[in-house]
């Protein structure tokens, strides 16, 4: 199902969307959670990045398969893929609980700071493991390709 689109693989289109809107959600909920005044204006924003990164990632995996039958076993890439869904969860349930809390029980400080933490924690956490699935993605794709070929008029 999530194979071709007019003959091209489906995977690097939505995984370009994936790595754009993930690092976005991450780099928003780290703002939220240090500045609490942008939660009222910019949270709806960063939770519907969150949760279209989070939407997203299942069809990254789906179509990464189907293309794998096409050109091979990708080894860690795949594996590491595969666990991005256990971090953009907690990085979507976070940012969620910053925004609601802000709204909903803006008194309640204890629990904002608690939250605020935990979303920059899986702020982080989410941002290294995009970082390794796209790092070890290019050397699946192009390890060989990049490091067969020489420069010309470099020595």
């Amino acid at each position: 199902m999530f194979d071709l689109i007019n003959g091209l693989p489906l995977h690097p289109l939505v995984v370009h969307a994936v790595v754009v809107l993930v690092p976005l959600a991450a780099l928003g909920t780290i703002a939220l959670a240090l500045r609490p005044t942008w939660r009222h204006h910019y949270g709806w924003l960063v939770v519907g990045a969150a949760a279209l990164g989070t939407i997203l990632d299942p069809i990254a995996t789906s179509s990464g398969e189907a293309l794998e039958k096409h050109v091979g076993d990708p080894g860690e890439h795949a594996a590491l893929g595969d666990q991005l869904i256990w971090f953009l969860v907690p990085l979507l349930v976070l940012s969620l609980a910053l925004v609601l809390l802000d709204r909903r029980r803006p008194d309640a400080t204890t629990a904002l700071r608690a939250v605020a933490v935990l979303g920059v924690v899986a702020a982080l956490a989410t941002t290294v493991q995009v970082y390794r699935i796209g790092d070890s993605g290019a050397r699946a794709a192009w390890g060989d390709q990049v490091s067969a070929t020489t420069t010309s008029g470099g020595d």
